[in-house]
């Protein structure tokens, strides 16, 4: 290794949840720096979601990303001119990382309205262990244990 690891920035707690989880939500929506318009899709994707499932909104959020969060991923590497698909174990923030990610990215897929709209259908989808990005999470897994065999060139 040539330099050293990059220090983790301290995310600080959304203002109106008091939740790094909420605030974490609220950068990956985050687009050309507008921040106050991220924030008000996510609120708005919470008070949703507390109207359709007389749920709170934060607690099906935190159950959508148990649901969608992987355990294990494939890796490229090579060895000797050929390369394989080892499956490694993923850290936990970039397993928070990811599930935020495919959340996102399956809820824009959707057809509907507004993106609020479509990210509280996803999570309710998520929070039930259905939709898109639960599939994501299923396939990954799926590939991982397909690959499992080449699990012994992990070092």
């Amino acid at each position: 290794m040539r330099k050293k690891a990059a220090v983790k920035r301290v995310i600080l707690p959304d203002p109106k949840h008091n939740d790094v989880l909420v605030a974490r939500f609220i950068n990956s929506i985050l687009r050309r720096g507008k921040k106050h318009l991220a924030r008000r899709i996510v609120y708005d994707t919470l008070n949703i979601i507390e109207q359709r499932s007389q749920n709170p909104g934060l607690d099906v959020l935190k159950k959508a990303i148990d649901n969608v969060k992987p355990v294990l991923e494939i890796r490229a590497r090579r060895v000797g001119g050929a390369t394989y698909q080892i499956p490694t174990e993923v850290r936990p923030d970039r397993s928070i990382a990811l599930a935020l990610r495919w959340l996102i990215t399956y809820a824009q897929e959707r057809k509907d309205k507004s993106l609020s709209l479509k990210l509280a259908s996803e999570l309710l989808a998520a929070a039930n262990n259905e939709g898109n990005a639960v599939k994501k999470k299923e396939d990954t897994h799926k590939m991982a244990e397909a690959n499992k065999a080449f699990a012994h060139f992990k070092w």
